[in-house]
């Protein structure tokens, strides 16, 4: 859990993904076009990925991947993010970072 938490704090915008996952894909291009640039941490390159989706998980992502991080806070995988953007509330969240166009 240790590893997550501290790529996650250490980054502003974190998808923990994997490079063969279509929803991380989708939910890295929603960023993208709100002029956010993530950093993307593909766990399936990791020797400690599977450790990692355990630790995901543990935080009370209900999948391991995508695992959104904002400010090092947990907010979520895809549907939470979509639920986000769609009520309005992920805009505010990322204003703050760097290269955010909107």
């Amino acid at each position: 859990m240790d590893k997550v938490l501290k790529v996650a704090s250490e980054n502003g915008v974190v998808i923990f993904s994997k490079s063969s996952c279509c929803l991380c894909y989708s939910v890295n291009i929603l960023f993208q076009e709100l002029g956010v640039t993530p950093f993307i941490y593909e766990i399936d390159k990791d020797p400690d990925g599977k450790e990692m989706e355990k630790a995901i998980m543990k935080l009370g992502c209900n999948t391991p991947v995508p695992a959104v991080f904002i400010g090092g806070q947990l907010k979520g995988s895809t549907n939470e993010i979509m639920s986000l953007h769609l009520r309005g509330a992920l805009i505010p969240l990322l204003r703050q970072y760097h290269g955010f166009n909107n």
